[in-house]
């Protein structure tokens, strides 16, 4: 099973996806942001990493979220979502076709891969955050 991170990047009262490109695993899905937690990275330290690879912005890593367990077809993965907010530079669209910012409510109305479905299902963003 896979370590991996994601991102759930609160602005404004929405959530920052990322929609994976041609040729990568999932190609034409949104997923949360992030990815595989290195040997010897906690889970905080691999987020604030692969964010700054993905978007080249430096994120504040919050509450921990309830990890998702999920097999697909090729690898199983146990995905460990973070609440963040951005509190350096501004993301892009470094790895990925495409980056927006959504509306929790209207996260069940795109195509997510299935571990960010899970993730997305139990979202609820304090009002801290938002």
């Amino acid at each position: 099973m896979i370590e991996v991170v994601c991102a759930v990047i609160v602005e404004a009262g929405r959530v920052l996806l990322c929609k994976r490109g041609k040729g990568m695993h999932l190609s034409g899905h949104w997923e949360f942001p992030g990815g595989k937690v290195d040997a010897g990275e906690t889970p905080r330290e691999a987020l604030v990493r692969e964010i700054l690879e993905e978007l080249g912005c430096r994120v504040e890593v919050g509450e921990a979220l309830e990890p998702v367990e999920h097999a697909y077809p090729d690898l199983e993965l146990c995905l460990r979502p973070f609440l963040c907010v951005v509190c350096g530079g501004t993301p892009e669209a470094l790895e990925h076709e495409e980056i927006s910012w959504f509306p929790p409510s209207s996260l069940s109305e795109l195509p997510l891969a299935a571990a960010d479905v899970k993730v997305a299902d139990r979202l609820e963003i304090p009002k801290s955050v938002k």
